[in-house]
C-alpha cells in the first residue's frame, strides 16, 4: 500500500489522525496532515482507507 497526501487541499480537520494515528499526525503550527508512514503495513489498511474516506478536503490517496 502506498499512501499520499496533497498538502495543498487539507483543511487540518484532523480526521486521518483518528482514524489511523500510526500514520496520521498534524503539524502543531497549523494542524495540516503529517504523514508518518507513506507504506504502512497490510494490517493498517482498513484504517488507513478509513481515514482517507473521512478526510472531507479529499487530500488523502490509497493505492493498492
Amino acid at each position: 500500500m502506498k499512501v499520499t497526501v496533497d498538502l495543498t487541499k487539507c483543511t487540518a480537520a484532523g480526521q486521518c489522525v483518528l482514524a489511523a494515528p500510526e500514520v496520521f499526525d498534524q503539524r502543531d503550527e497549523d494542524g495540516v496532515v503529517i504523514l508518518l508512514n507513506a507504506s504502512p503495513p497490510d494490517e493498517l489498511a482498513d484504517s488507513v482507507e478509513e481515514a482517507a474516506a473521512l478526510c472531507p478536503a479529499m487530500a488523502i490517496l490509497v493505492e493498492r
